[in-house]
This record gives structure tokens, sequence and C-alpha cells, in this order.
């Protein structure tokens, strides 16, 4: 056991930086809950472990399938950040084209007087008895980066566990009874928990609606980060022993 840890140490390395920054990525992302459903506050109508798994497992497979053109890590990083990135603008926007078209509310934040990036007016257009609603263009630009940095942890955590596949593979030779399919699922399965362990903890640093980098709730990503990267050492312990142990016979 301790010998596959210390062989694949490496593979542990990227594990933990990709739940770090799947859990720095989560407060970026612009989640509103049940009130932005309502359009009763800013961001997208759904949880933050729904938004950040959706983003980031979209990164984790457009990953997978750069990996059967290329091992190049910086491109199989850019995949997966691209097709996050992709998948979570995509949701903002056809949100936002529900709220300015479906109820007609005007995009606006309730956390700043105007928005960061446009420097347009925000608090003459949030309706009264709401904290915000709508993807004002702040949020938007916040959940284009949690993605990116979602899509790069989650294609970083899919990589490094299946290095430890086929570094399996290689030492055990024609003794390996592990065809390249099962190893792609279970390095797949690996990698979603992972996933979802570290989209997890910031929810309770969220505490049900963020609106982005602007949101005061952001700046306390210290704290989630720290804890992710406690919980992903766990995690990529478990992961390498179970992997670095299947078809040895």
């Amino acid at each position: 056991m301790i010998d596959a840890l210390m062989e694949n140490i490496l593979s542990m390395v990227y594990i933990i930086i990709g739940g770090v920054l799947i859990s720095w990525s989560v407060h970026f992302v612009p989640v509103g809950g049940a009130p932005a459903a309502m359009a009763q506050a800013t961001g997208i109508g759904t949880g933050t472990v729904q938004l950040a798994a959706g983003a980031g497992l979209t990164g984790l497979v457009s990953a997978g399938f750069m990996m059967n053109v290329t091992d190049n890590l910086p491109l199989i990083l850019a995949s997966g950040a691209v097709g996050a990135m992709i998948m979570i603008s995509v949701t903002m926007i056809v949100g936002t084209w529900v709220y300015v078209y479906g109820v007609g509310c005007v995009p606006s934040s309730a956390k700043v007087k105007t928005d960061p990036i446009t420097k347009y007016r925000q608090d003459l257009y949030v309706s009264q008895g709401t904290e915000g609603h709508g993807l004002p263009t702040v949020s938007f630009v916040s959940g284009v980066i949690g993605g990116c940095l979602g899509g790069i942890g989650g294609a970083l955590v899919y990589y490094a566990l299946i290095e430890v596949g086929l570094a399996v593979g290689l030492t055990a030779g024609a003794a390996s009874t592990v065809t390249g399919n099962e190893l792609v699922g279970i390095a797949a399965m690996f990698a979603i928990g992972i996933f979802f362990v570290n989209a997890v903890i910031p929810s309770y640093n969220i505490g049900g609606t963020i609106e982005g980098f602007h949101d005061p709730k952001w700046k306390k990503w210290p704290k989630a980060v720290v804890s992710s990267f406690v919980a992903t050492i766990l995690c990529a312990v478990v992961a390498v022993i179970a992997i670095s142990q299947l078809g040895v016979i």
C-alpha cells in the first residue's frame, strides 16, 4: 500500500491540486438557489452542487475525449476548461433569456451599486423586496471563470487517475486483467466522487446564494480551500490505493 502511494506521488499531487481548484471554482459560480428561481435573487436558479458538478463534469468529459487523441497535459486541461466554460455560459445565457423575456426583469445585483465591469448602475433596477435578479455582466464573467477553474480541476483529477491505472497496467503486464474501458469507467467514478466532495464543502461558505467574485461571501474561499485540501488528500489516498490494486493477480 505504501509502495503504491510513493510510486504515484505525482498523481496524488495532481489530484489534490484539482480538488482545490474545484473548491475555489465554486465560489465564482453565481448561485441563486430557490430565490433566483422566483427572480428574487441574482444568479442561476438552482443549487451550488448542481451547477458546479454540471460545469465540472462537462469539463471532465471534454478532457476524456481529448485523452483519446493526445496525452499532452496542457491540451487536456485546456479541453476540460473550454468544455466547462461553454456549459456554464450556455446555462447562464438561457437563464438570462428566461428572466428578461419570460419574467420581465432587468438583470441586476443588489450587492453592488454599479457593475464592476460595465459600470452600469444596479440599484435603480432592483425590484423592491428582492436581492437582485437575473445575471448581470459581472456575474456572467465570474461564472465563466468558475467554469474554467472547475474544468481544469476535474480534468486534472481524471488525468491523474488514468495515469495511475496505466502505470498499474505497465507494471503488472500480462498479469493485469483490467481493460482500457474498465479503467476509464473506474477513473471516471472516482473523479466524479472527488468532484462532488469538493463541490459540497464550499456550500457551507456560500450559505445558499452567491453572486460571484464581487459578493462579500467570496472572500471566505480560503476556508473552503483548506478544508478541500485536507479532504482531497484522503480521497487521493483511497483512489490511488484502489486503482493501483486493480487487475493484479
